[in-house]
């Protein structure tokens, strides 16, 4: 039934929520990632606005859902470049990093921004992207050492 109802609920979303993802795998546990990826933000000069423990969050609740963290930033430099060519931009962002535990190690995923802001008027080419990507590789390859 629980599939059932998740495929009926994926199969009601629209097409550009499904962003590309990119993975990177890490080193360390997630506790330990997540505090690299802090770390690699604040030293791109980005802020850091809260980490979201899911799986801590489950524990209390008496559910185990393994070790899963989304750290969500943000650049007013880079943002406000996407937020001028379409206001719509600020429903996607901050940018956000998934630490979580894929049972054979530690991995960082985020959603590739051409891909994810793809839904609205920003152009595919717009330098703001590959800004965005580039940040979002440069964060992930250093919190992952």
């Amino acid at each position: 039934m629980k599939r059932l109802l998740t495929a009926a609920i994926l199969a009601c979303m629209p097409a550009a929520a499904f962003a590309d993802t990119m993975v990177v795998p890490s080193a360390g546990s997630v506790p330990e990632t997540v505090e690299r990826l802090k770390a690699s933000v604040e030293d791109a000069g980005a802020r850091v606005f809260s980490v979201v423990d899911f799986g801590g969050g489950a524990k209390s609740i008496g559910e185990d859902i393994g070790e899963l963290q989304l750290v969500i930033f943000g650049d007013p430099r880079i943002g406000a470049a996407a937020l001028s060519a379409d206001p719509m931009a600020a429903l996607r962002l901050p940018g956000k990093v998934l630490v979580y535990d894929t049972g054979s190690g530690t991995a960082m995923a985020y959603e590739i921004p051409a891909d994810m802001l793809a839904e609205w008027s920003i152009p595919s080419d717009a330098p703001v992207l590959q800004v965005m990507a580039d940040t979002l590789d440069k964060i992930t390859t250093a919190a992952a050492k």
